[in-house]
């Protein structure tokens, strides 16, 4: 047949795809399966009632399913022409409940509120084949449906990373066509505070900017605007924000920002490193209660939902302990320590927001000295603290079995779709207790580039265990997502694997060959790892390679993993550098200990790390000193030694002490070149490395070079982890 005839069928024919329930996510609560057809064409009209809001989800709908397929319906009166039609049932029982029935005629979906008729038109969507076409048809189907827990959320972290509106708006996209319907947004921390407040400038001039171990500045903040636009946005897609302003801990970047707000008043940065600080509002201060006071107004006031949450997690007590004003205020209100002024703290909080109309939500720490029922507490320390809750009278959320920062490969798809997080037998006669339960995405390892591979698909999978907890066929489930996906390409969601990370690194070097080697785990096949070698940010038309790549010239090295040409993590840095103690026999006095021990010779591969310890390129000590010598092989003139630490005193690891080089022919007989003493403040939260190079005009020829640093040890009083060992951190001794 010509081809032109071909295509004037295909215009008198177009092309019919058929749609059927059998990839729907969350799985619904009935499926019925009927007769026939509905034929969904340009002629179909969208009828719905006259009020705003199902006006409203008429247009979600008909822009949902132009955006999708390609057809642009019109929203009109009914007629006896095929329609889909948005209709208020009261017979359609159960909060968020609704009914879909799809015939030859029409689509009808019902529901008794306006919640109800939005997740219908969801479940239509879902109906809808990828790609677009002139028509398709839906297979006949009755679906009745409601969700098990009314709190089906996900929590993400901007105050660690932040997150550009327009991938917070993308996210509630997400979350809205799988039917969670909180978004837990975590808006202040110690290392930024994310909300403009007008009446304390400061907090985003100051407090929303940190300087990162290599000088840069990194942060940003929402305005006021912002807010109000994410809250509206999310609103017309049936999911509530609730904001999190973290008291009276993790309060860094506010104290950045008004020193006087913690009970020492002295200046600090914002920290760049991750971990506990000891910096949080002085409880005997009553400018802590008038700034927090005016912060949740403002913040009430631009967020609708009923909930504020606080925080309430982590609160080291020693300010507290030693401040005059906090003991009096012990005194004052009959309190019997620190964990008692905590308490009052919290329900000085939750009358506040009382007075608002908002109820308070913090994590299960706001329990220790006793916390008032009427707050609900969402719980991530375990099944201990939900029945301490329960037995309470607190209204419940689970989080802690779903924390999606952790690694995929520790916590699958799968395992997340496995999970009861109520078998616990403490929920036992307090299930009208429970509200449900959310995935926190905490960011201290996450930024916009990994985002989203981190949420999906595990939270789809949370998504369906929420809505149907009955719905507990893992290989169906597997199905269904996979059907997903061509959607979720076509939205461009950089979307991670079900059950390993996205890339693992391993780098090697080989010094028979002088070669460097990277080899990487990919966890998609169609990744493709793109580099540059010059320092630069590799883009979608750098060179590229798939499992391994060598190199044999020394070079600074940045990879990073591409799919359908979008950019999935931030770029991986390897710095080869040449050195004369390349691949030598290194000896120790004392072992690294085995967490920080790295693979091969870390300190003698050549490769300079980053600030993060736990790249495999830093080796550390716990507690012990550093003890090292290098077998030149044989004697070896030099003219430079260079030796870099790492200081993230939130983490416990600081400067050394002291660092001494010294050489010998022998081994035995040992002249020492150097010895430099080391200034350490274990109350310096920056992130910092410390370079100790020593130099000479005139070439040192020995065999042996040995290098000592001298651990901090105990940390100090007044530290998060005082009477611990600290740890001590270096990543190369460079020989040149």
């Amino acid at each position: 047949m010509p081809r032109h005839l071909v295509a004037l069928l295909l215009l008198a024919f177009p092309l019919c795809t058929q749609a059927t329930a059998t990839g729907v996510i969350p799985q619904p609560e009935r499926i019925e399966a009927g007769r026939g057809s509905f034929a969904l064409s340009p002629n179909v009209r969208i009828v719905a009632p006259a009020d705003r809001r199902a006006q409203e989800i008429a247009a979600f709908l008909r822009d949902g399913i132009r955006e999708d397929s390609g057809i642009a319906l019109r929203i009109g009166a009914a007629t006896r022409q095929p329609r889909i039609e948005l209709r208020t049932d009261p017979s359609v029982q159960g909060e968020e409940a609704y009914r879909l029935s799809v015939t030859t005629q029409r689509i009808e979906i019902a529901a008794a509120d306006d919640r109800g008729l939005f997740w219908g038109v969801q479940t239509l969507r879902q109906l809808l084949p990828p790609g677009h076409h002139a028509s398709l048809s839906i297979a006949a189907v009755r679906i009745d449906d409601a969700p098990r827990y009314a709190w089906r959320g996900v929590m993400l972290d901007a105050a660690r990373h932040f997150i550009p509106v327009a991938l917070v708006k993308q996210q509630i996209d997400l979350l809205s066509r799988y039917k969670l319907n909180v978004l837990h947004w975590h808006l202040t921390d110690d290392q930024g505070w994310r909300i403009e407040i007008r009446k304390y400038p400061r907090l985003t001039s100051v407090g929303a900017w940190r300087t990162e171990a290599d000088g840069s500045r990194s942060g940003g903040f929402y305005t006021r605007q912002d807010i109000r636009d994410v809250v509206e946005y999310a609103r017309q897609r049936n999911v509530m924000i609730v904001p999190e302003i973290e008291m009276p801990g993790h309060a860094s970047a506010a104290v950045a920002a008004y020193p006087s707000l913690s009970c020492p008043q002295q200046p600090i940065e914002v920290p760049a490193t991750w971990g506990v600080f000891t910096d949080i509002y002085c409880a005997g201060d009553e400018a802590s209660f008038t700034f927090l006071h005016d912060v949740l107004s403002e913040v009430a006031e631009l967020f609708p939902a009923p909930y504020i949450h606080i925080g309430g997690d982590e609160v080291p007590k020693q300010q507290w302990a030693q401040s005059a004003s906090s003991q009096q205020r012990m005194r004052d209100e009959h309190l019997a320590g620190v964990d008692a002024l905590q308490s009052w703290f919290i329900q000085r909080i939750q009358r506040d927001l009382e007075a608002r109309g908002k109820t308070l939500v913090g994590w299960d720490e706001i329990l220790e000295g006793g916390a008032d029922r009427n707050a609900i507490v969402e719980m991530w320390r375990g099944d201990a603290e939900a029945a301490k809750a329960l037995a309470n009278g607190n209204r419940l959320i689970v989080a802690g079995p779903f924390y999606l920062d952790t690694p995929i490969e520790e916590l699958t798809t799968q395992d997340i779709y496995r999970i009861n997080p109520f078998a616990s037998p403490a929920f036992a006669g307090h299930q009208d207790q429970v509200l449900g339960a959310e995935a926190p995405l905490w960011s201290e390892y996450v930024t916009p580039r990994n985002l989203e591979a981190m949420l999906y698909p595990r939270a789809v999978a949370l998504a369906e265990r929420l809505w149907n907890p009955d719905a507990n066929d893992y290989a169906d489930f597997q199905q269904r997502l996979r059907a997903q996906y061509p959607w979720l390409d076509a939205q461009h969601i950089a979307y991670g694997p079900e059950d390993r990370d996205l890339v693992d690194y391993k780098l090697d070097y080989n010094p028979l060959q002088h070669r460097w080697r990277v080899r990487a785990a990919r966890g998609f096949d169609d990744i493709a790892l793109h580099y540059t070698v010059d320092g630069s940010e590799p883009t979608a038309q750098s060179p590229s390679f798939g499992d391994v790549l060598d190199r044999y010239v020394p070079a600074t090295l940045k990879v990073a993993p591409f799919r359908h040409g979008v950019p999935y993590l931030p770029s991986q840095t390897f710095q080869a550098v040449d050195n004369k103690a390349l691949g030598k026999p290194v000896t120790y006095l004392t072992a690294p200990d085995p967490h920080y021990a790295g693979a091969g010779s870390p300190l003698v591969d050549g490769v300079i790390g980053d600030d993060n310890f736990n790249d495999g390129l830093w080796m550390g000590w716990r507690g012990n000193d550093l003890d090292a010598t290098i077998d030149l092989l044989p004697a070896t003139p030099f003219h430079h030694i260079q030796m870099r630490f790492l200081q993230q005193s939130g983490s416990w690891a600081l400067l050394p002490r002291h660092v001494t080089y010294a050489v010998s022919d022998d081994g035995k007989t040992w002249r020492t070149l150097q010895s430099t003493p080391i200034p350490v403040d274990p109350k310096d939260l920056r992130a910092m490395i410390r370079t100790v190079r020593f130099d000479t005009a005139t070439p040192v020829t020995a065999r042996y070079l040995r290098v000592t640093a001298q651990n901090y040890g105990m940390l100090p009083p007044g530290h998060e982890g005082a009477g611990k060992p600290a740890h001590l951190f270096t990543d190369e001794i460079l020989v040149q």
